[in-house]
């Protein structure tokens, strides 16, 4: 009889466990950041894009949203792109769920040094993402590919059989279209928002949110993220 209370002890003990793990190890949400790093983007651009996302994600909003959800935490990877063979991932796959998570990752990601490179790939940019989510180690309830830019895709393949690809994958590609009307190089593309919801958006709930310029960048990804977070439904035109 105390054997098999001590075996019942046991196996519940082992369950146990296994509960804890797979609750450290689930997230609501597998977010991909790719941001623009392109010769349009000035250091000074670059450097509001990066701070946008440092400070949306240790906002107490975006916490709350982070903690509301059913396994109260998100996975995110950063990474920075330019042309077709060129992103540079900053932030690894990381599980934030407290504040001192969603800080350290503020506080990596600030510490990141910078660099530009020629041509505007979104195609680039979301096949990459593409790789990051096969290799997310975390149990996601859905996977996201959040895309930043100022320009149309003007360099490797066309966009839309490789957003297409993503989409019949389950993936969600969300879009933040940037209005630069300084660039250093090039036109300007005052479109590029059209752009994003012709070429780039896709899948369940996808959404693109206008940053008038990069000086509105900040709230705008912090939009961008509390809707992504939450799963709500929102207006694909934001």
């Amino acid at each position: 009889m105390r054997r098999r209370a001590l075996l019942t002890a046991a196996l519940a003990a082992a369950a146990a466990h296994r509960v804890h793990a797979q609750g450290e190890n689930a997230v609501d949400v597998a977010l991909v950041l790719a941001i623009d790093v392109s010769r349009s983007v000035t250091d000074d651009e670059a450097a509001l894009q990066r701070n946008g996302y440092r400070a949306a994600m240790t906002d107490k909003t975006v916490l709350a949203a982070i903690a509301g959800g059913p396994a109260g935490a998100v996975a995110v990877t950063y990474f920075e792109w330019a042309r077709f063979e060129f992103q540079e991932v900053l932030m690894p796959w990381t599980r934030i769920a407290t504040v001192a998570d969603a800080q350290a990752w503020s506080d990596g990601l600030g510490a990141k040094p910078f660099q530009s490179q020629s041509w505007t790939s979104i195609s680039g940019a979301l096949t990459f993402g593409g790789q990051l989510l096969r290799s997310v180690p975390f149990t996601a309830t859905r996977s996201v590919i959040d895309v930043s830019g100022d320009g149309r895709n003007n360099n490797g393949p066309d966009t839309v059989p490789i957003r297409d690809a993503l989409v019949a994958a389950g993936v969600t590609i969300n879009g933040l279209p940037i209005i630069n009307r300084h660039p250093r190089f090039g036109r300007l593309e005052l479109d590029v928002d059209q752009f994003y919801r012709d070429n780039v958006i896709g899948g369940e709930g996808s959404f693109y949110i206008v940053a008038e310029d990069f000086s509105a960048f900040s709230e705008a990804i912090k939009r961008k993220l509390l809707q992504e977070i939450s799963g709500l439904p929102a207006s694909r035109y934001g």
